[in-house]
This record gives structure tokens, C-alpha cells and sequence, in this order.
């Protein structure tokens, strides 16, 4: 599938580019990013641009992972990463991060919104899944004011970047 160019009141979601490889870099550098996601520890340049220009253009061109960049109307400024992972038939799964300067202004919510609209709308799906390491409050919270429901918390899931395992909430979201 190509990817999609998506609109909100203040935000536009597109398919990241070569260009975007150091806003991607530099919001990687944050210690939240890299402990609750599945960055690489350090997070390096080679990092962004494997992710910006092969694994994430790979994702759209295999119809598996579809991830889109949000960035500010007008000032281009990145917000974040935003995608939807396919991960059984007719289950995807949202995961994103922010941009630790963007966070707080319901970017988020804003983003997600639009991408989860999208899937229901293009994708053969009934259930879109959530999954956070306990502790991470932002996410949940974007989660929640999305309509998902906190089904439950797994314990010890998996291993994060620090090396020992964590629990994690899981949360569903069924087609409106």
C-alpha cells in the first residue's frame, strides 16, 4: 500500500522522509522514548535513518506496519511517530511516542485520532489493540481519551531496555 497523507485542525500525518531522519534522531534522545518503546539504547543516527528509510517505507510497501510522522501545521515541527501494526487478521495494534516538547497539548490524541479513523475506514479490522509498560501514564492517558478500554495488566511481558522485565497494560478498542 502507499502511504496516506492525513489532516487534522493543527496537524499533518505523512510518511516520514529522508529529511526528517534528524528531528527523529533528536527526539529519540529522550530517556522516556527509549525506556518505554523499543528504540535502540543508545539511540544513534543510524538508528532514524534505518527506521525513516527502510524499515518504516518497508512496513507500508508489506501492508503490515503503517507509520506516519505528525507535524505542526505551519511550522513543520515533528510531534511524533504514530503507527498501526497489523498483528493478527483483523487486529492491529496502535503504538506511538511524542516529542518531549510537544507533549501535553493533545497532539496525541489528535494524531492517533486520525490514524485509528483511517484504519477503520481502509482496513479490514474490528479490534484495535493498545499496549504501555505500567508506569507509562502519558500513554495511557492517550489511550483512554481514544474510547480504549484497559482490559488488563500482564505481568513481567517483556524485557525493556533496562534489562529486566516489566508488566504492561493492554487495552482494546472495538470497530465503532
Amino acid at each position: 500500500m502507499d502511504p496516506v497523507t492525513l489532516e487534522t485542525d493543527r496537524l499533518i500525518l505523512r510518511a516520514f522522509a529522508a529529511v526528517d531522519v534528524d528531528a527523529v534522531y533528536d527526539a529519540c534522545q529522550d530517556q522516556d522514548i527509549q525506556f518505554y518503546t523499543p528504540a535502540p539504547v543508545p539511540y544513534r543516527r543510524e538508528d532514524a535513518e534505518k527506521s525513516v528509510c527502510e524499515d518504516w517505507p518497508e512496513g507500508w510497501a508489506t501492508d503490515k506496519n503503517y507509520t506516519l510522522g505528525a507535524f505542526r501545521k505551519g511550522s513543520e515541527a515533528l510531534v511524533g511517530s504514530y503507527c498501526l501494526t497489523r498483528i493478527s487478521q483483523g487486529v492491529l495494534e496502535l503504538g506511538y511516542w511524542a516529542v518531549r516538547e510537544q507533549r501535553g497539548q493533545g497532539f496525541s490524541v489528535e494524531a492517533a485520532r486520525a490514524l485509528c479513523d483511517w484504519g477503520w475506514a481502509t482496513l479490514d479490522v474490528h479490534r484495535i489493540e493498545w499496549w504501555a509498560m505500567v508506569g507509562n501514564t502519558g500513554s495511557r492517558a492517550v489511550a483512554e481519551k481514544l474510547g480504549f478500554t484497559v482490559e488488563g495488566t500482564l505481568r513481567q511481558r517483556s524485557v525493556a531496555n533496562d534489562g529486566k522485565p516489566h508488566d504492561w497494560w493492554v487495552g482494546g478498542l472495538l470497530r465503532p
